[in-house]
């Protein structure tokens, strides 16, 4: 305990503020110095937004797609590295690294820094996708950050309007909007509340209905990928109570389109609440490089507590790894409760 700690809060606050600002300006400063080459405006070129056409312009095919990601949200995101790090869940260290190797590769390599014209935008698009993804992402938190979750769907809004035939920007952009439609129930009191018991009620109906048209167009079309799929799930949560049956199908369906670790974490926590918890720690158990990510271990207590197994040791694990306050003061609450 600090010795003033209403002294210590502000002084923690103060820079705090300080950080957001001098991050501001330099994602500024880099956005204004950022082209070797004119990027085409409005009236010059196929993208009729700024910020959309440097993201374009970052994911150049010829660096690994992770780097062209990596890269853009350093370069043009304005997220510190850790922040990056921790959504491709990967040590900092190694996170920098590969930044390094992709500035050193444009450098010797002399890769042209300029907007591809319409014919070679699709080439692009997956990274660009992933990006604004992980944007959004990185703003939901918590702590939440408007600006980026504003961000993210507003360049997903112009990238429907630019790709209307993609599926994928349209499940992308529904997906940002149902996560976003929920933000007022996600924290209560200064506390994390689950899904499940959010106040559904303090769901933006607006934004969800918006949500819904943007899936309709997506599923209008031929194409079936990873986000649609996680619209789906998004939209399954929508009624009175969370469809789970549902939801642990179309998990299965998003494990073939994008296998990863987290999906199957996800995936064994729909089993959890559709078949019970014994079938769910069945298939979390069986997951392999989640090891570092305090979600799983949180996942694993959970289950264990439901099941009326000792899960103090995941908690302490989930707690460790946790990156914010808000998510260890809800783990500790539930350490709590569990050893009760």
């Amino acid at each position: 305990m600090p010795a003033n700690p209403a002294g210590w809060l502000v002084a923690v606050a103060r820079n705090r503020a300080i950080d957001r600002i001098r991050r501001d300006r330099t994602l500024q400063r880099k956005i204004e110095l950022l082209p070797a080459e004119p990027v085409e405006t409005e009236t010059e070129g196929p993208i009729p937004d700024e910020r959309l056409s440097l993201v374009f312009a970052c994911c150049h095919p010829a660096l690994a797609v992770e780097a062209q990601i990596a890269l853009t949200l350093r370069s043009l995101g304005g997220l510190e590295t850790g922040e990056i790090a921790r959504a491709f869940l990967v040590p900092e260290p190694t996170m920098a690294q590969r930044i390094v190797r992709a500035k050193k590769k444009i450098r010797d390599a002399g890769i042209p820094f300029r907007v591809p014209p319409d014919e070679l935008l699709p080439e692009r698009l997956a990274a660009v996708l992933r990006v604004v993804y992980l944007v959004f992402n990185a703003g939901y938190g918590p702590p939440v950050r408007r600006d980026l979750c504003n961000e993210a769907i507003r360049l997903a809004a112009m990238l429907a309007l630019l790709m209307p035939d993609e599926s994928e920007v349209h499940g992308l952009h529904a997906l940002l909007l149902f996560q976003d439609a929920r933000r007022e129930a996600r924290v209560r009191e200064g506390a994390l509340v689950l899904l499940d018991d959010q106040d559904r009620t303090l769901w933006d109906r607006d934004e969800i209905g918006r949500a819904e048209r943007a899936l309709e167009r997506a599923l209008s079309l031929p194409a079936r990928g990873p986000y649609l799929v996680q619209a789906a799930i998004a939209s399954a949560h929508n009624g009175a109570v969370s469809d789970w049956p549902a939801i642990a199908d179309l998990y299965a369906r998003l494990a073939i389109l994008d296998p990863s670790p987290v999906v199957e974490l996800n995936r064994a926590v729909a089993v959890a609440m559709a078949d019970g918890p014994a079938a769910g720690l069945t298939l979390m158990d069986g997951i392999r490089g989640l090891e570092s990510y305090y979600l799983f271990h949180s996942a694993r207590a959970d289950l264990l507590r439901r099941l009326g197994r000792p899960a103090g040791d995941a908690y302490r694990r989930a707690i460790e790894l946790a990156p914010s306050e808000v998510e260890r003061d809800f783990l500790a609450r539930r350490l709590r409760e569990a050893e009760g």
